[in-house]
Order: structure tokens, then sequence, then C-alpha cells
């Protein structure tokens, strides 16, 4: 493996990483206006995700630092040819983080409320963007010779891309409703399995368009075909398991199975990339790929000792926090959030 192909890994597993802890947060985020009947049940659900909210957030911004560091030439394409939805997507991550520490500063009537509503609003509209992104990017963007990108709206809000980013939105609903039924001991508990079973449903269906419009729209069956079908037979596998072990009532298996199954998504993203990086609808031409698109080799070199040594630990101080506040929320408990 090249430290090119070595750094596109990493890529990508820093934004599964994220999808996977951050998608339950977002989940459970959305379910305060579809689960929790009152502000008390509202505050337990915030309380399930206090303690790891702003360390699952940490992937994200790994993610967009490797990219910076490893692959200059897609960081800045992405993020200047993106610019306003990834603008949309920090205000929103910054009115969420707000919302967490704000919402019980105050007893106005209307004060948690309105945090509440920040809350459920970013929650929903965070992977409902970087789905339209990262789907916008499979069906190729004009991008020219001198790796500029110069978009319109069309290109950036069309049926495949919305419906990537529905299709994330409910990926990310339904991992937060398993995750719940892990974290609370309360009704809820019961009320999120059953609402885990609807939207289950929907996320299978939704995949199945989504496979189909890729057809249409891309060329990731051209491309890499025996790649992108064995990532979708993965995905479709892991869903169906994990809304198997929903009705069964098997939490921790159905959960876990969801987890593979946004894993199995976000892979899929960069399976059908590679070794591009940026599909261009000008040309296969101007195409960024991991060569042209990366920092030199020296630099790749010195970022990976780097990245080795530290990993461990990142990795090592995620799992413990996870252990540490591994206690199921009550209704009895005082929440601090």
């Amino acid at each position: 493996m090249s430290l090119n192909e070595f750094w596109f890994l990493l890529v990508a597993v820093l934004f599964i990483g994220f999808f996977f802890l951050e998608g339950f947060d977002f989940g459970v985020g959305m379910s305060m206006r579809f689960l929790a009947k009152d502000e008390k049940e509202r505050t337990m659900l915030v309380s399930t995700i206090g303690p790891f909210w702003d360390a699952n957030e940490v992937w994200l911004i790994t993610a967009g630092g490797a990219l910076f560091a490893a692959f200059p030439n897609w960081y800045a394409t992405m993020f200047s040819g993106y610019y306003l939805p990834l603008f949309a997507v920090l205000m929103l991550l910054i009115g969420r983080g707000v919302s967490f520490e704000f919402r019980r500063k105050h007893d106005h009537p209307k004060w948690t409320p309105t945090w509440d509503w920040v809350i459920f609003i970013s929650s929903t509209l965070i992977p409902l963007l970087f789905g339209v992104l990262f789907t916008s990017m499979l069906k190729g963007m004009p991008i020219d010779a001198e790796m500029n990108m110069y978009a319109g709206f069309t290109d950036y809000i069309n049926v495949y891309s919305v419906w990537g980013g529905i299709t994330l939105m409910l990926l990310c609903f339904y991992h937060g409703l398993l995750y719940i039924t892990l974290r609370v001991d309360h009704s809820m508990r019961e009320r999120a399995r059953n609402l885990a079973v609807k939207v289950g449903l929907g996320v299978l269906v939704s995949l199945v368009v989504f496979v189909l419009l890729s057809m249409k729209y891309t060329d990731i069956f051209s491309h890499n075909l025996v790649g992108v079908l064995i990532t979708i037979g993965f995905i479709v596998v892991s869903y169906a398991l994990s809304l198997l072990f929903t009705l069964k009532g098997s939490e921790k298996l159905s959960f876990t199975f969801s987890g593979l199954g946004i894993a199995g998504t976000i892979s899929l993203i960069f399976v059908s990339l590679f070794p591009r990086v940026m599909v261009s609808s000008l040309g296969e031409a101007y195409n960024l790929t991991i060569s042209n698109a990366s920092s030199g080799n020296y630099s790749l070199k010195v970022m990976t000792i780097v990245a080795i040594t530290l990993l461990p630990f990142v990795l090592g101080y995620t799992i413990w926090s996870y252990y540490v506040f591994r206690k199921r929320i009550t209704q009895e408990d005082e929440h601090i959030y």
C-alpha cells in the first residue's frame, strides 16, 4: 500500500468513525420531537449523549485536518466549492453545541424549549447536508483543469443528491433510536424500539432507491463494480439483520449491525470514488485523484508516523469514556443537561 492509499484509507476511517459515533447523536436529537413526550423526557435523551457529543465531533475535525495535510488540493477544491453548505453545517454544529450547554441555564418558560428546537433542527439538517454533499461528489461536479469548482444550484441540489441526504438522515435517525434503547431505563426504551422498526423499514426502502438512482446518475457500477457490489451487499445484510434483531428485542446486536450499516454506507462513497477523490463532470481528465491531489512523499511519511503514534491514545480515550458512562439513564437520575 502506498502512502497516498494509506491516507485515503485513513480519511475514510475518520469519516466512518464520525458518522458511526455522531450518527447516533444526530438520531437522538431528531428523536426529541418524535419520541419524547415532555421536557423531562427530552432532558433524559440529551443526557444519553451529554458526555460524548463533543468528543464525537473531534472525528470530523480530525478528518478535515487529515484532508488539509494529506490531500491539500482535495481540501481546497471541496472546501471552496462547497463553501456555503459547509458554512451552514458549521453554524448548525455551533448552534447544536451551544444548545447542549445552555438549555438548562435559565428558568424562563420558553428558554429550554427554544434550545431543544435548535437541537432537533440542527441534528436533522446536518446529516441531510452531508448526504447532499457526498452524493453530489459521486455524481460529479464541474471541476476545471485548475481544480476549481464552478457549480450552479442544480449541481448541488438535484434528485440524486437530495435523496442521498434524506437517506443519510434516516440512517442516523434509526441509529439514534437503537442507541436510546441501550441507554435509557424508561418507557421510552420500548417506544424507541417500536419507532425504530418503522424507521428501519424506511431505511431499507431508501437504500434500495438510492442504489437505483446511483445506477442512473453515477458511474460507480462501471468504475469499481466488484467493490461496489460487495459493499452494497454488506450494507443491505447489515440493515436487514439490524431490523431483525430489533424485532426480536436484541438491543446490542441491532445497534451493532446498524453501526456496521452506517460504516458500510460511508465506505461505499470512498470505494466508489477510489482512486479518485472528486469526480469532474467536465471530463475524466479533470478528476482529482489520490495522486494529483496529495501532498509530497516526505510530508506523508512524517504525518504517518504522527498518526500511528497518536491514534491509539485517541481510540483508548474514546473507549474509556464510553465505559465510564455506560450506566442507563433513568427518570429518577439528576440530569446535568
